[in-house]
């Protein structure tokens, strides 16, 4: 990957980018909760004693409450009066209410945080940092698990060209990762990315068809189909509670899974190397079903594969708007995908077991 410098992103905004941030927050800090309010108190406090003094970053944080019932709404304005509520008025899942936040925030900058997440000091100094070159959209942060703060869950994203996306560095310890320079990744995850605020207008936000999970992939993607580059960067380390807000045992989530996986490989890859993949992706695919049926699984994965399958409609008019969006950049779009080994099969097939810490 490439090594790139993190200079200081004052010097690298645009002109309405420099208007925002005399005008507001340079930063804000968007975070999607459902009925998870003993997580959401653990990460605002978290920010809360890590933030930078506003005259030297002034940010904002925006909790973007999707219909919950456990009194998030009534509680969040008497625990922490600094933060700003958007209230969605029905449950509309992770990509409505993270759009939702993303739509009302102010910032130049916006890190999208999930609730069972803790920032680090100097997380938003190292997070900002990259985007002082015009070219990133998007910062990967170091994300480690909670519990076990020497174990990564996820060093920016990667994905294979023949159709699965990998969490870089998952599971591994995290001094391997925490020296490396700031480098190119093919994307950030979800749980606590930052983006440039002109390119999420730009590529629309999330993917509400998505629901949850591959919808930071699938921005990712968009992204690179509109120009903009990812970096990681090891400075900026998030503690994240793997699995802490959805249950993976449940067979509707595994089929939302098994469906999105599919939709973001046939929305995204470009054109020749979608004639490449397809053989082998298909392939991949039975892998994957082989190693679910041996595991009882089998039923949720074909599901959502016939889901996917019913929805051609959006796939075509997905992959044109990833075609408006590279016929707006100068020269070809770059989207440094990764050619895959067997070991990364292996990984993707067989993950280390989850140790998640729950409040």
């Amino acid at each position: 990957m490439e090594r790139l410098e993190a200079p200081d992103p004052a010097r690298g905004l645009t002109d309405p980018e420099k208007a925002s941030t005399s005008a507001g927050p340079i930063c804000s800090i968007v975070i999607p909760t459902y009925n998870g309010r003993d997580l959401l108190a653990r990460c605002l406090a978290s920010i809360e004693r890590n933030r930078p003094e506003p005259e030297h970053r002034p940010i904002e944080v925006v909790v973007a409450d999707d219909g919950s019932t456990d009194g998030t709404a009534e509680w969040l304005p008497e625990a922490f009066p600094w933060v700003r509520l958007e209230r969605l008025a029905r449950n509309g899942g992770f990509c409505a209410a993270a759009n939702a936040g993303i739509a009302s925030a102010r910032g130049a900058f916006i890190q999208l945080l999930n609730n069972d997440t803790e920032v680090t000091p100097g997380w938003l100094e190292a997070g900002l940092a990259p985007f002082a070159d015009a070219t990133v959209g998007s910062v990967a942060p170091l994300v480690l698990v909670r519990s076990n703060p020497d174990r990564v869950d996820s060093a920016g994203d990667a994905y294979a060209w023949v159709g699965w996306p990998m969490k870089r560095g998952h599971g591994q310890d995290a001094s391997r990762w925490s020296a490396r320079p700031v480098e190119e990744v093919f994307g950030a995850s979800g749980s606590s990315a930052f983006y440039r605020a002109s390119a999420l207008k730009k590529t629309g936000g999330l993917d509400p068809m998505l629901g949850s999970y591959y919808e930071d992939i699938d921005l990712a993607f968009r992204m690179r189909w509109a120009g903009y580059r990812c970096v990681y960067n090891p400075g900026c380390r998030i503690l994240h509670d793997i699995s802490a807000t959805y249950d993976h045992g449940s067979p509707t989530l595994q089929r939302r899974m098994a469906r999105n996986a599919e939709l973001v490989f046939w929305w995204n890859l470009p054109r020749g190397r979608l004639a490449l993949a397809a053989g082998p992706h298909l392939a991949f695919i039975a892998a994957q079903g082989l190693w679910r049926l041996a595991r009882g699984r089998l039923g949720p994965f074909l599901a959502g594969k016939r889901d996917a399958l019913s929805g051609w409609r959006a796939v075509l008019a997905r992959r044109k708007i990833r075609a408006d969006l590279a016929r707006s950049v100068d020269g070809r779009p770059h989207f440094a995908l990764s050619s895959g080994t067997i070991g990364d099969v292996r990984n993707h097939l067989r993950r280390p077991s989850e140790t998640s810490s729950r409040p």
